[in-house]
């Protein structure tokens, strides 16, 4: 019983090791009834602005710089603003009267604000992943409702069938997307989402050629969102500026957690 007990715990562990167990496991399967229509139905009547996030956009323009690098000590010293900020959002929560396109950016600036607050909370960290159960503690609130970052992205934005998600919220991390120094609005989400997007698989967190693909593990963890209507080379390629060929391998980068602090 111990050398099985022993045997299922190593193979556990490996398991977690090799998929992010931090990033992706069940972290926040529980939509805790927050709205998640999907965003693939999104109609022009849907894109009237609820939400004011200027005070959001300000901080960005403030303290990141064009290539997602953060000053969290300059954040740390305008944390009266940012506190100002999550205020407004835990108070003002969503319903299912808001647009896709209001949902998803009230959302994705949900998470990365609460992330940058994360940081500062237990500043200085080297590494996100430092910090204990960063994706899994239920700090976030809405409204009256308690949700974890984890909770937000695998049970809410997931849930709304858009995986360019993926290239708009930050964990932190030099191997995350960059956190855009700007503020995503209902009225210009789409073209953002396009935008980080097309710039995240250009650069240099993805390896790509005509016959290779060493792309960001992001694609790996989150491969069945990628392959909604094709392969994960389908979805590259509708924004890499190399095509990559059908049927080639693909293999995945390792995942640099370090802090994405500017120096």
């Amino acid at each position: 019983m111990k050398k099985l007990f022993l045997s299922f715990a190593i193979l556990i562990s490996g398991a977690c090791m090799f998929a992010s167990c931090n990033l992706i496991s069940s972290a926040g399967l529980n939509s805790k009834g927050l709205p998640t229509p999907d965003a693939s139905e999104q109609t022009s009547s849907d894109v009237d602005q609820v939400m004011d996030h200027k005070i959001w956009d300000d901080l960005l323009q403030k303290h990141v710089s064009a290539s997602g690098m953060v000053d969290y000590k300059g954040f740390k010293n305008d944390r009266e603003k940012l506190d100002k900020y999550l205020k407004m959002l835990s108070a003002q929560e969503p319903t299912n009267d808001w647009g896709a396109n209001e949902l998803l950016a009230y959302y994705i600036n949900l998470y990365n604000a609460y992330t940058v607050d994360l940081i500062l909370r237990n500043y200085p960290v080297k590494s996100i992943k430092d910090i204990d159960s960063p994706w899994t503690s239920e700090f976030v609130k809405v409204g009256d409702t308690e949700i974890s970052l984890g909770g937000i992205e695998n049970s809410v934005l997931r849930k709304m069938n858009e995986p360019r998600i993926h290239f708009a919220i930050n964990c932190a991390s030099i191997s995350c997307p960059k956190l855009l120094n700007e503020a995503y609005t209902a009225n210009k989400i789409e073209e953002q989402l396009e935008r980080v997007t097309k710039e995240f698989i250009n650069s240099d967190k993805n390896e790509i050629s005509k016959n290779s693909a060493k792309l960001s593990s992001i694609f790996d963890w989150y491969k069945k969102d990628f392959k909604e209507n094709g392969t994960v080379i389908d979805y590259v390629n509708q924004y890499s500026n190399t095509k990559i060929s059908s049927g080639t391998s693909i293999t995945y980068k390792d995942y640099n957690w370090d802090l994405n602090e500017a120096k």
